[in-house]
């Protein structure tokens, strides 16, 4: 199977001199993860992924697209092995990757994410879908308080390399934070306005955290967290046990790590 396959041909994409309050509209109204910039002649020139576009406070900015893009870290060819991408993104640590014609036509054709390499093998794998989450799920977990403020999760966050965190009071889950919640509610603004314009009381997880949040069992499958992420468009689930405390989260890559492998 090749990347041209599965991946997805309609993904919008900007031009580097557009604004960079525009590549914010576009993530944020369309649930986007990232989005390719290409020149005149629609060739890839980088990529803007949400936690590039988390800085911009101003609805008037002056930022262009060229000054907050950066250079993809993978570049997939319509013809590349899916499996051979898929290993390469796990590598990497990347979510999304871009797409051009061929290696020597760098005409920008789409992008490649993990989920849709998530359901392009979970049909294939089935032996490896039945694997339990205990075995898949990470247990070195960064957490949250409803009370903490939100822009110093952000950056504790960003820290980590982190797109999302769970909300756990008195060992319980009780809500996740995403990227998207934030970049949706502009809680993280006032960490990168000037003191003049900052918050008098910077918003708390409480307000913007996603509650009631979806969670599964250890001893439930690769295969029911893939189908519970594809069918919500999320990209993680936390694992909580019998009494509902938080144990573990798997995410995409630990999916498409557990059928490839």
């Amino acid at each position: 199977m090749r990347v041209q396959d599965v991946m997805d041909r309609s993904h919008p994409f900007l031009y580097p001199d557009e604004q960079a309050t525009k590549a914010r509209a576009v993530l944020r109204d369309r649930g986007l993860r990232v989005l390719p910039v290409v020149d005149e002649r629609k060739r890839l020139v980088a990529m803007i992924a949400r936690s590039d576009v988390m800085a911009i406070t101003s609805s008037v900015s002056l930022i262009r697209v060229k000054g907050i893009m950066s250079t993809p870290k993978f570049v997939a060819t319509a013809d590349t092995k899916t499996t051979q991408a898929a290993k390469e993104m796990i590598r990497l640590d990347e979510w999304y990757i871009p797409v051009v014609k061929s290696s020597q036509d760098s005409t920008y054709v789409g992008v490649l994410g993990l989920e849709h390499l998530i359901h392009a093998f979970l049909e294939k794998s089935r032996a490896k879908a039945s694997t339990p989450l205990s075995k898949v799920m990470s247990t070195k977990l960064l957490v949250c308080a409803p009370g903490d403020e939100a822009d110093n999760v952000w950056r504790m966050m960003q820290k980590r390399s982190f797109a999302a965190c769970p909300v756990v009071s008195k060992g319980r889950l009780i809500g996740i934070i995403t990227q998207k919640n934030l970049l949706d509610s502009g809680a993280v603004s006032p960490a990168f306005e000037a003191e003049k314009g900052r918050f008098k009381s910077p918003p708390k997880i409480q307000s913007v955290m996603k509650t009631p949040v979806v969670s599964l069992k250890p001893t439930d499958t690769v295969k029911d967290a893939a189908e519970l992420m594809l069918k919500r468009n999320i990209g993680r689930v936390p694992i909580t046990d019998e009494r509902g405390r938080l144990v573990g989260i798997v995410d995409r890559e630990d999916i498409v790590k557990a059928l490839i492998e």
